[in-house]
């Protein structure tokens, strides 16, 4: 059986988008890949559908969810997909078996959620390795050269383990060890060249989920 794997989409001007690379990884991994628009109301069945998910990258959290004014340099993730990614991601707290991959935005969501910070603004000596282009990350996950772009990152990871970081000790990657496979990285694997820090994140979450 191939494991349907849901995979958030963004919503802009009136239209929902996901890069084409996050479903190709999907599918070379043998998993069904299922873009999920974000439809308030529809988490539940999403979650009955689904066997693992891939929460994508965009832009940046509105952070008066969490009593934190936005920073001036934030691009505003739309208010309705993250209230909708959210609210999912609470709801999967009661789905501990259903691995869930976090990618950019949404490790910086996973984060958020389990009570860690996020530098909204990195530093200048810290910004030039992280908006494009690509870096050198280590941890548990394995070590190599990962494709990224972002100007904000976890500065602590709440209830989540820190399982990677970049070359200049940014946070890379965290983990919740009380739940099946959940992980989240602050880079690209759909972009990554690197195979186990790449395609070998989405072939890990399939497995997973089959499991």
């Amino acid at each position: 059986m191939r494991p349907i794997i849901g995979i958030t989409a963004d919503r802009s001007d009136g239209r929902f988008r996901i890069g084409e690379n996050y479903a190709n990884c999907v599918a070379k991994a043998g998993g069904v890949p299922v873009i999920l628009p974000p439809v308030l109301g529809e988490e539940e069945r999403f979650l009955d559908l689904c066997d693992g998910f891939v929460f994508s990258g965009g832009d940046d959290p509105v952070m008066e969810q969490w009593s934190i004014k936005t920073h001036p340099s934030t691009t505003r993730c739309d208010e309705q997909r993250q209230q909708f990614e959210t609210s999912l991601l609470t709801e999967l707290s009661t789905y501990p078996d259903k691995p869930v991959l976090g990618i950019c935005l949404g490790m910086q969501f996973m984060g958020l959620l389990a009570g860690g910070t996020l530098m909204q603004n990195l530093e200048l000596e810290f910004a030039e390795n992280h908006k494009k282009g690509t870096h050198i990350v280590s941890g548990e996950l394995g070590s190599g050269l990962v494709h990224t772009s972002h100007h904000q990152a976890m500065s602590e990871s709440g209830s989540l383990m820190i399982t990677a970081v970049a070359d200049d000790g940014v946070i890379e990657a965290v983990r919740d060890r009380d739940r099946k496979w959940y992980v989240g990285v602050q880079w690209h694997p759909e972009r990554t060249e690197d195979e186990q820090l790449g395609q070998g994140l989405f072939n890990s979450l399939c497995k997973a989920a089959i499991e």
